[in-house]
């Protein structure tokens, strides 16, 4: 029965094609369709006489609400095994894969949601997407930044608006505007093709309209996404390396990937391994657990696995030492300054001079004067920390509101460890999605980050507004929003 590897394969086509961060997520849902589990479960009905159709459905269907019964991550995850089942069954039955409206002219897709795989294969004729579930950090939304495509997701009502109607779909304030006349449509036409024109000429280094520094930074899973225009490497992504395997990548490779991105960027920090069970790789051998999100994720996976971060501790400085580079390397999900402590000595035990802490949860934040103590620098990810702070799952739609990065709880979080960088004189940077947003990264630097960190699509965008504004005038917006 080949239906599932179709599904994967299907998705694995739309991997080679998105960039680091959605290449995560669909690498994810390809490991999904090739469980052996679920192809075991799917052959077993077969054998019993049941249509190959009915098998498929029938092991995805219990395949699905296994994960939803572990909640947290998994089961957001869940949804996404939907689109899965839909295109191995439909292979089965010999039809046609499902897909999007392909109605041969420019238009906006409006839709109750989308999977990953669907969003990141969005053809050149869609102008902008709009979803009536969904977060601000659900996958859609990441995949459609990640592309420079203008989206707004959690838009209750947009299913009732009729097709062919006229509205404008501004990814940056999420307003979508229905109904515009032809005089309007003429003018936001005119608009965008004057704002690409002024991005497309951007270029230089990240700073103020009165010269204060910001480093913009790129957010990247491999060296293929390197791009011109930033000024280094604010997020590697080493995920990318461990994904699709059911063993580690050895040391010798691990080498290799690291002195390819080295050798071809100024500034690297490299974040070491952030996988768990919330985010499960076949060769960790982790238990579920019945809310990942709290579980052994990120650093804590080194208690139970000690081996998997010494090797990759070891293969960074060694790529170091080959390409002549300087490795920043940071942690995720470090929550106490005891954990921090600890990893900065095994890197610096194997020569990395720059050992940093990710910033996700409050406990974090609110010691950050104390984690400086002991890294030399703080990358703060917004999505997670406005997660735990809030309490809310960041794929819930029906809770975007309390994750909007705009929260003034989630903003002093960010001030508190700003100001333990400067008072210790040492950075601290953004990576979350916050960082590439350009009505935010004024604010953020208001607040006092001293880099941001973003997909490549986003730097133009983002170095433009903060040319705009001088640093007073940041701080200004920063301390509205902190009233």
């Amino acid at each position: 029965m080949a239906g599932g590897d179709t599904a994967g394969d299907a998705t694995a086509a739309r991997r080679e094609a998105a960039g680091s961060e959605a290449a995560e997520i669909l690498e994810a849902l390809a490991m999904i369709a090739d469980d052996p589990m679920l192809l075991e479960d799917a052959q077993s009905r077969a054998r019993e006489g049941m249509g190959a159709p009915h098998a498929l459905d029938a092991a995805f269907t219990q395949h699905r609400e296994a994960l939803a019964a572990l909640g947290g991550y998994l089961a957001e995850r869940a949804a996404d095994l939907d689109d899965l089942k839909h295109r191995a069954v439909a292979f089965a039955l010999g039809l046609p894969m499902p897909g999007l409206p392909a109605p041969g002219h420019p238009y906006i897709l409006v839709a109750a949601d989308l999977s990953p795989a669907d969003t990141a294969g969005l053809g050149p004729d869609v102008l902008a997407l709009v979803t009536e579930r969904g977060g601000p950090t659900s996958h859609t939304a990441i995949l459609a930044r990640g592309r420079g495509l203008p989206a707004v997701v959690a838009c209750p009502g947009i299913l009732d608006v009729p097709d062919g109607t006229v509205v404008r779909v501004d990814g940056g304030t999420g307003e979508v505007a229905i109904g515009l006349t032809e005089e309007q449509a003429h003018e936001v036409r005119a608009g965008e093709r004057a704002e690409r024109a002024r991005l497309a000429a951007s270029s230089g280094p990240g700073r103020t309209k009165d010269g204060h520094p910001v480093k913009l930074l790129l957010n990247i899973g491999s060296a293929d996404d390197l791009r011109p225009g930033a000024e280094g490497v604010g997020l590697f992504r080493t995920e990318f390396l461990f994904l699709d395997r059911t063993t580690a990548p050895s040391y010798g490779e691990q080498v290799d990937a690291y002195a390819e991105v080295f050798s071809r960027a100024e500034t690297v920090i490299v974040r070491t391994l952030d996988a768990g069970t919330d985010k499960p790789l076949p060769f960790l051998g982790l238990p579920a657990e019945p809310n990942p999100a709290l579980g052994v994720r990120g650093l804590r996976v080194d208690r139970l696995l000690p081996d998997v971060l010494d090797t990759q501790l070891d293969a960074i400085a060694e790529a170091a030492r080959k390409t002549g580079a300087e490795a920043w390397v940071m942690a995720p999900m470090v929550t106490t300054e005891a954990e921090a402590a600890a990893f900065a000595r095994r890197a610096r035990a194997r020569g990395v001079t720059r050992v940093g802490a990710m910033v996700e949860v409050p406990a974090a934040a609110l010691r950050a004067g104390r984690l400086l103590r002991e890294v030399d620098f703080l990358s703060i990810g917004t999505n997670d920390l406005a997660q735990y702070t809030f309490a809310a799952d960041r794929q819930h739609s029906a809770l975007a509101d309390l994750l909007d990065p705009r929260q003034p709880a989630l903003l002093e979080l960010v001030a508190m460890c700003a100001a333990a960088g400067r008072e210790a004189g040492k950075p601290v940077g953004v990576c979350g999605e916050a960082a590439g947003d350009p009505l935010l990264a004024p604010l953020l630097v208001g607040l006092g980050v001293t880099s941001l960190s973003m997909a490549a699509v986003c730097v133009p965008a983002v170095r433009e507004a903060l040319a705009d504004l001088t640093l007073a005038q940041c701080q200004e917006r920063a301390a509205q929003a902190l009233a």
